[in-house]
Formats: structure tokens, sequence, C-alpha cells
């Protein structure tokens, strides 16, 4: 059986536990992680300069990489998209090109190595499927190959899905993946931001992962309290101004 005929399977085996149209994301995660030789696995979409959906993740620790690499605003899947190809990562590589990255992954997550896939066909520029591996394992066990295989499957995947699945906006139901929605929460924080304090976007985007990096926080986190208002704008402006 090749790796695809296994990945088919273990995404429809996934299908009984996580069964909505809107966790393929997570289905296709979970089964990455079955298949390869990894410990997790994580699918994101950059729909936007400098805004990276998340869509899927096979387990916590995997989203929480994700979200790291977010708010440090660098990291190999970032890369992989930056470059248009394939990045291969250990720790030390990690740690030599992307540190405020490594800094957060080490402090908070088992994970040491990276394998991070541009996605292709109509996902090409815009998606890219993070895999991870945790000590004793590690990227020299992943066949790239193969991991270029099961991305092309994952592609597949969401063309088929889509095509079955359109909601009334024309857009794939699969967008409305749970850990999509509460990525949402970064651009309202952006737009209070935007209108509370006059800045541009990518100036708004720049204080919260600013502040988010210098109190420990993901910025999810840290856009949810400034949503819910427990951190007041004044404060990040006066957080900003001091930093500039």
């Amino acid at each position: 059986m090749t790796v695809v005929e296994e990945f088919r399977i273990a995404v429809a085996a996934a299908a009984a536990e996580l069964a909505g149209p809107e966790l393929l994301p997570e289905r296709l995660a979970r089964a990455c992680a079955r298949v390869l030789p990894v410990d997790g696995a994580g699918i994101c979409l950059f729909f936007a300069e400098d805004r990276r959906l998340p869509l899927g993740a096979s387990d916590p620790a995997a989203s929480t990489a994700e979200r790291l690499q977010f708010t440090a605003g660098s990291g190999p899947c970032l890369s992989a998209h930056a470059e248009g190809r394939p990045q291969v990562a250990d720790e030390v590589t990690i740690r030599s090109r992307w540190p405020a990255f490594y800094d957060g992954l080490v402090t908070r997550t088992p994970i040491r190595g990276i394998i991070s896939l541009p996605l292709g066909d109509e996902l090409r520029d815009i998606g890219a499927l993070d895999l991870y591996t945790v000590p004793p394992n590690d990227v020299t066990a992943l066949s790239l190959a193969d991991a270029l295989d099961i991305s092309a499957e994952v592609t597949s995947t969401f063309r088929a899905h889509g095509q079955a699945t359109r909601r009334h906006s024309d857009t794939p139901v699969w967008l409305d993946a749970p850990s999509a929605e509460r990525r949402s929460i970064v651009w309202q924080a952006m737009g209070f931001l935007n209108s509370g304090l006059d800045v541009s976007s990518s100036d708004a985007l720049a204080i919260l992962r600013a502040h988010a990096y210098g109190y420990g926080e993901d910025l999810d986190q840290l856009a949810r309290r400034v949503v819910d208002g427990e951190i007041p704008l004044e404060r990040l402006a006066l957080d900003h101004d001091s930093a500039s």
C-alpha cells in the first residue's frame, strides 16, 4: 500500500470523530501525522500579506507552534510561503534562522524539527503544510518525496471538497474551520488599534506582536484580551512609544 493510499484511509477514519465539513483541515492534519514519520502537522493559508490563517492542526502542540510562528512573524512556514520552496529545519536551523520563534517553541512545546511545504495547484502561493518532529524523532526520518506526495493529496482533497460543498458566498465550507474563526479575533483587534490609535494595519499588527512577545503570550490570546477590553489601548500605545 502506498503512503497516499494509507493517507486516504486515515482521512476516512478521522471523519468518524471529526464529521463536519468545516473540520476537514483537522482531519487532514491528523492523517498527515498518522501516516508520515512525524509527531504533528498543521495546515494554513496566507490570504493577504502577513495574514496567516490556520485551518487545522493534529494536536495541541502543533496548534501552539502555528500560533508561535504567527506571533513571531517568522518561522519555517512563513519562509516556505515567501520563498515558494520546502523548508527542512532541525533545531539548530530553527535557532539560527528564526530565533524569536525558537525561543517560544522550546519554551512551550516539545517540537524541535519542522518541515514546511507550500501547497500546489489552486492553493499555490497561499497554502502550506507544516510537519513537526519531537525528539528522538527528527526531520531526517522523513522522506521528502513522501511528504510532497501527501501535500499534493492534501491539495487534491481540498479541491474535491471545495467543489462539492460551497456556501452561499461561493467559498469552501472548510474555511469555517474553528482555528480560522479564532484567528479572526486578531483582525478585530487590529481594527481596534486602527481606529483607537490611528495607526495603519501593519503598525497595528506590529504593536500587537511586540506586546505578545514581550509578555510571553501568543497573538491570538492577546487579541482576545484586547477585544474583550482587558488590555486598554492606552497601554498598548505606551508600550509602543516606549519601545520606539
